[in-house]
């Protein structure tokens, strides 16, 4: 692994939460413990502050279907694309999927599930955490869900956005990189089984959009305690590349509570990237590992110094025959990339961040 991890039991979440309705360069990581306390905000800068970070970003992956055959190796499963990961000082995923043998499927149309070797492939491609956060985590029920999160434990796979209690579901998961604590939380704007799917004081799930006062709270709470807050959120219409009114008003409010980048997957197409402020959003990756289909994707590479992100670039790829994300160069690179910035056009988003 390129860092440390350890998964913060979020006080303030359970004080101030409550229940609510409906970018190619790279360095390689070091590791250092976490200090056993974290500056205010009006502290003093931390020295990590002029340190400088890569993160990488794939959208939603699974391994079924197609896919499922990728995992007789999983040390190819990703595909080329897997050393821009793996060259990242912190590379995070969507894992799409319940990782269980077990369970009975959830009264829904599409069920994914993978075997405990999702994981080895995860790790084989040098990513560092994935959200559990969207609407396949408990596809066979909370026995399912159990297993994935017993599995990732097993494998040393970080996982964020969902857990055995509430607490852990909406707990920042902190990760130090180079002396860089980062935050990464993770949230679902999903509809489909929301009630049932949510953590509970007592009852695993994931963490949820809907639960607005909560999710800020997460935020401010990894705020407290990080150089770097990053949050990953699974949202947004499929099929559609521009931002629904949900995902604009969420991101605006996770910008408002600190957040420093706001990395988005679910619609299965990119939506477009830009500041908020002085909050990056890249609101879509789409697919990455995928079953069906070939669709534009790619890894997002974000620099960023300090807390400052400073640029983002697409490694631009397509989805593959096989499912994995294959590298396009030349002409078809530059079309690829001409489409993602264009996307900005329906975000709001300012296309740097604004001058000090």
């Amino acid at each position: 692994m390129k860092a440390r991890w350890v998964l913060v039991a979020a006080v303030a979440v359970l004080l101030s939460g409550c229940d609510a309705g409906p970018p190619a360069a790279r360095s390689s990581p070091s590791s250092a413990p976490l200090p056993a306390a974290s500056p205010s905000p009006s502290a003093s800068p931390s020295p990590a502050a002029e340190v400088a970070l890569t993160l990488a970003f794939g959208g939603d992956v699974h391994f079924t279907e197609r896919t499922a055959a990728l995992l007789k190796n999983p040390a190819t499963a990703f595909g080329p694309l897997a050393g821009e990961l793996s060259a990242a000082d912190l590379a995070v995923v969507n894992l799409e999927t319940a990782v269980t043998t077990r369970g009975t499927p959830e009264p829904k149309e599409f069920h994914f599930r993978a075997p405990q070797s999702a994981y080895e492939a995860v790790k084989a491609a040098g990513v560092d955490a994935v959200s559990i956060a969207n609407n396949h985590a408990l596809d066979y029920g909370r026995v399912g869900f159990a297993d994935t999160l017993d599995g990732a434990a097993a494998a040393g796979v970080p996982v964020f956005g969902g857990g055995r209690t509430i607490d852990e579901a909406y707990a920042p998961l902190i990760l130090t990189v180079r002396g860089v604590r980062v935050a990464i939380v993770g949230f679902s704007q999903i509809h489909t089984l929301a009630e049932s799917w949510k953590a509970g004081p007592t009852t695993s799930g994931i963490a949820l959009a809907w639960d607005v006062p909560r999710a800020v709270a997460a935020v401010k709470a990894a705020r407290d305690r990080a150089d770097l807050v990053v949050v990953f959120n699974h949202w947004g219409t499929e099929t559609d590349s521009c931002p629904n009114a949900n995902q604009k008003s969420f991101a605006a409010a996770l910008a408002d509570a600190g957040a420093d980048m706001i990395i988005g997957a679910h619609a299965h197409v990119l939506q477009g990237d830009g500041w908020l402020g002085r909050t990056y959003v890249a609101y879509g990756l789409g697919n990455f590992v995928w079953y069906v289909g070939s669709a534009d994707t790619g890894v997002l590479k974000v620099r960023v110094r300090g807390r400052s992100v400073v640029g983002a670039d697409l490694v631009p790829a397509v989805v593959s025959g096989t499912g994995q994300p294959k590298p396009v160069t030349g002409a078809a690179a530059t079309a690829l990339l001409k489409r993602f910035t264009d996307l900005r056009r329906c975000t709001g988003l300012a296309p740097a961040p604004p001058q000090p």
